[in-house]
């Protein structure tokens, strides 16, 4: 069985039998049936609020426990993502789809799920990359960098005047090259970051929870505002409570790299007020070491949740049910550790994620499924805009994929591009959706029946990393130049929009010239950017150069400029390891040296005592 801690409310739903309503002491989650084939798959997820908890496995299935019913049901789905809210949820298909209930979202029947993706009236923008939930909204990201909203707009959270808006049971389109939506479980207020880290804000702002700063005093802001003063760094993530934001930023040559902010305040019921902010303010406290970096965190209503590198987990809010775990209900103004309960999985902490709700708090073991090159693919072939070759379903709908990258990811034969389309052609939308992403990703868990007909024809034995190599040899390839100095460097357009934000904006945008744009980066040496060109195409760090701390001072100035996708273990991190080992290398060498030369000298001395 996975590991799963559990603290707080243990009702709507109750979670736990024969355990009190109030868990103030962390112990490990308990399922009905512990005989149950699904609870041995690898948890992905856990989303919970008020009235529902949902726990998402690797293998796409789902189990949702209901408080109105106090059972549990199963969800039949290929699904990759599932969100709860107050008063809503959704669950987000491997084929982009979005299916969602409740009562601002399917008045007429709450209980039953909908496919709210299907009702978005540009055809061409339906494949949804995201799904957020807010507390009566639901938000929706597509794979055009597009956002959407749904459902209640009662404080304005969909950015429009509530007036002339007071809920939308279709999509409206809110903003578009957005490339991450930030809500929170009972939050009527949202965050849209576009593609240049510049962030918008609507909705709720009653106790400044936006962040907005002391001069934007409207408890409503009716339409999408820029936020002026966020924390430098880059944007990581946005958690929202009831009546607060907390902000995880990242700055790569700074310890710690990552540091939490917050604005608004905490509140229980009107009497307890904490942290209260106009603007995002930086989390101090004296458990945050130098060397201590944040791994993940968690916003429940009033309650958070961190969880460091240096095995701590911190918690600080609402107590009330003992969703802090601290074994009694006293609520925490400051930062406090808590005693972190033994984990089957403790040596690799890195692999725990945090999920609280309204007054529960989950610790689980989720490692992640995919190296980050392989996320990259699956997000590409969920863009549609550089699809260039098209296959038939057997219900004659259109299916399409990236001819750059099936030509390295099939065999070397020609028939191969035959062979998928007699596959696909006998397949439907959704096992064709499945099909490609196995082809993209190499990843056979997502339907091993399907993939036990397509490993005749793809590179099965080959490791992601070994195919984008393959790609970086191949000049022919290469559409896209990058100049700087006296060198120039060619890129496929369609990985750079893979692995760089930067250049997804640019060849996305409907206002940039997308031809062969020529980029001066002057600023870096030829050592850092055949660095930052390797990394780019394999996540790893080339054969034969020599790290220097100069180099590594411009790895960080070129990250920033390529708004590189960075995950754990990143470029920074290897490169800093790598200068570490090369100069513990350089010391030994020196000591031997040292120990030579004193041989040396001591044999001369004893030969000469000899004469």
């Amino acid at each position: 069985m996975n590991e799963i801690i559990f603290f707080g409310q243990n009702e709507k739903p109750i979670l736990i039998e024969n355990e009190p309503y109030i868990i103030i002491k962390p112990i490990q989650f308990k399922f009905e049936n512990e005989n149950e084939n699904e609870n041995e798959k690898q948890i992905k997820q856990i989303s919970t609020s008020y009235f529902s908890t949902i726990l998402l496995f690797e293998n796409g299935k789902a189990i949702e426990y209901l408080n109105d019913s106090n059972k549990k049901i199963q969800i039949e789905e290929n699904i990759q993502k599932v969100t709860v809210g107050y008063e809503n949820e959704a669950i987000l298909t491997i084929e982009g789809n979005v299916f969602a209930k409740g009562k601002n979202i399917n008045p007429n029947n709450p209980n039953e799920f909908i496919n709210i993706s299907s009702l978005i009236e540009d055809t061409n923008d339906r494949i949804i990359q995201d799904v957020v939930s807010g507390a009566k909204s639901i938000y929706l990201l597509t794979s055009n960098q597009n956002a959407y909203g749904i459902g209640s707009n009662g404080y304005c959270q969909l950015g429009f005047d509530s007036e002339t808006l007071p809920k939308t049971e279709k999509p409206i389109l809110m903003m578009k090259n957005v490339s991450k939506i930030f809500s929170g479980i009972d939050s009527d207020h949202v965050f849209l970051l576009n593609s240049n880290q510049e962030l918008f804000v609507c909705g709720d702002n009653q106790y400044y929870q936006l962040g907005l700063g002391e001069s934007i005093r409207e408890t409503r802001i009716r339409k999408l505002t820029k936020i002026q003063n966020i924390p430098k760094g880059k944007i990581i993530d946005i958690q929202s409570g009831e009546f607060h934001s907390i902000m995880l930023i990242e700055n790569e040559n700074e310890n710690p790299k990552r540091k939490l902010y917050s604005c608004g305040y905490y509140t229980r019921n009107g009497i307890l007020k904490i942290a209260y902010t106009n603007e995002f303010t930086e989390i101090k406290s004296s458990l945050f070491e130098n060397d201590d970096n944040i791994l993940d965190f968690s916003v429940g209503i009033n309650h958070t949740l961190i969880l460091t590198s240096n095995s701590k987990l911190i918690g600080f809010g609402d107590n009330s049910y003992g969703q802090l775990g601290t074994g009694d209900t006293e609520n925490q103004i400051i930062p406090i550790q808590i005693e972190l309960p033994k984990l089957r999985f403790n040596e690799n902490i890195s692999s725990y994620r945090i999920s609280c709700g309204n007054d529960k708090t989950f610790l689980y073991y989720s490692p992640p499924p995919f190296s980050n090159l392989e996320e990259d693919l699956i997000k590409l072939f969920r863009r549609k805009e550089f699809c260039d070759i098209s296959f038939k379903t057997e219900n004659g709908e259109i299916i399409k994929a990236h001819k750059l990258i099936l030509k390295y990811r099939l065999n070397q034969n020609q028939n191969q591009i035959e062979k998928l389309q007699e596959i696909i052609s006998k397949k439907s939308i959704k096992e064709s959706n499945q099909i490609f992403e196995m082809i993209y990703s190499n990843n056979s868990k997502i339907n091993p029946k399907l993939y036990s007909e397509i490993k005749e024809i793809i590179n099965s034995n080959e490791k992601i990393e070994e195919t984008m190599k393959r790609i970086y040899l191949n000049e022919d390839e290469k559409d896209f130049i990058i100049e700087r100095k006296e060198k120039k460097y060619k890129f496929p357009k369609l990985i750079l929009i893979m692995r760089s934000e930067l250049y997804r904006g640019m060849f996305l945008s409907v206002t940039e010239d997308k031809s062969n744009k020529v980029t001066d980066y002057s600023e870096l040496s030829n050592k850092s950017f055949q660095i930052l060109e390797y990394w780019i195409y394999s996540n790893q760090i080339k054969n034969g150069i020599q790290i220097t701390q100069e180099i590594i001072n411009e790895i960080q100035i070129g990250i920033d400029y390529f708004q590189l996708n960075q995950t754990n273990p990143n470029l920074f991190d290897l490169l800093i390891n790598k200068f570490n080992n090369q100069n513990q290398i350089e010391k030994e060498k020196q000591f031997k040296e040292k120990l030579l030369k004193k041989k040396q000298e001591k044999d001369k001395t004893d030969k000469c005592s000899i004469f």
